[in-house]
């Protein structure tokens, strides 16, 4: 489902789950000139695992084409061998998680991350800045509808032979047919688990064994009120090129105030001092009782901690608290 990005899409239309028209491709030729019969703005997916930065989004023509030829060009290894070009769908984007044993589904918290490198959604795709859950702008019937589709997936691969336990992620486009799916993940997200999991109640343990045993229909998952938020913060230059080793101060000034959590993702210790060692960094997590007071909360956190180079967005949720119109800005 996450590894091949054709599988997923070829499973998807066969089970008639909403998603991007697409074309797949083996060599560049017959890519660019799909590309170009197609025209802009369109989605380059190298088909494998490329550490979340494998999909290209292009508003112009000659942006396809090169994203085209650096996945051929081998910029994505063996992950763009064959190379997925879809068309571009339009409105904000929502995971949405699930815990499955195979049969019974049961879907966790609505999150958002916000997937370019700079503000105002520009930039390159990254792993992922930020993230916010649960979503505001989710209507009760895009909530339901991805659900459906949640559960509609698990069914088709167990109809397909595949008993699939564990984590399922839906990355979905809310357009304004309904909700469509972006991608397939098999595992819990980056950032999203690190707003979502913080407002579970339930002992992941087990629900874990549920999963494995064949058991979840007899769990009921139960969600605390706050809300969560994290910035994630990065080293100079990322998604691109960027320095490590750069010694980071102030993680226990910010993890000494309520309701903070910082999660560690490109860190290290060296010679008895934390240092950074990837292009994501931390991960810094607020819960609160509004959206703005956990989304305050975060920011300050981030105030505490330093490293040279230090990068973050500093607009992560503000769309969010204007509302659906601000993605029709």
């Amino acid at each position: 489902m996450e590894g091949s990005k054709l599988f997923s899409k070829q499973l998807m239309e066969r089970a008639g789950i909403p998603t991007a028209a697409y074309g797949s491709f083996t060599d560049e030729a017959s890519a660019l000139a799909y590309v170009r019969e197609q025209g802009a703005p369109l989605v380059v997916k190298a088909d494998g695992l490329a550490a979340g930065k494998g999909v290209i989004v292009a508003t112009e023509l000659s942006q396809a084409e090169e994203a085209v030829r650096e996945c051929f060009g081998g910029t994505f290894g063996d992950a763009g061998n064959t190379v997925v070009i879809e068309e571009m769908l339009t409105g904000p984007e929502c995971s949405l998680l699930a815990f499955t044993d195979g049969k019974t589904v049961r879907p966790m918290a609505t999150s958002q991350d916000h997937k370019r490198a700079l503000e105002g959604d520009k930039g390159p795709n990254t792993g992922g800045m930020g993230v916010y859950s649960p979503v505001p702008i989710v209507t009760d019937e895009e909530h339901a509808t991805m659900v459906a589709v949640m559960e509609q997936t698990v069914a088709e691969l167990a109809a397909e032979g595949i008993d699939y336990r564990g984590c399922l992620y839906g990355g979905f486009m809310l357009t304004p047919a309904g909700p469509k799916v972006l991608e397939f993940n098999a595992r819990f997200g980056d950032p999203e688990t690190q707003v979502v999991l913080p407002r579970l109640k339930n002992d992941l343990v087990e629900v874990m064994l549920a999963c494995a045993n064949c058991e979840l229909d007899q769990i009921e998952l139960d969600w605390r009120d706050e809300w969560a938020v994290a910035v994630v913060l990065t080293s100079a230059g990322y998604p691109g090129s960027y320095e490590r080793g750069k010694v980071i101060t102030g993680i226990a000034d910010a993890e000494a105030m309520e309701n903070v959590t910082v999660y560690h993702a490109g860190t290290a210790v060296v010679d008895g001092q934390l240092v950074t060692n990837g292009g994501r960094v931390l991960a810094v997590t607020a819960l609160g009782d509004t959206f703005e007071n956990a989304r305050n909360l975060a920011y300050e956190a981030c105030e505490k901690i330093d490293f040279e180079g230090k990068t973050l967005r500093h607009d992560i949720g503000l769309r969010a608290l204007r509302g659906r119109d601000a993605w029709d800005a």
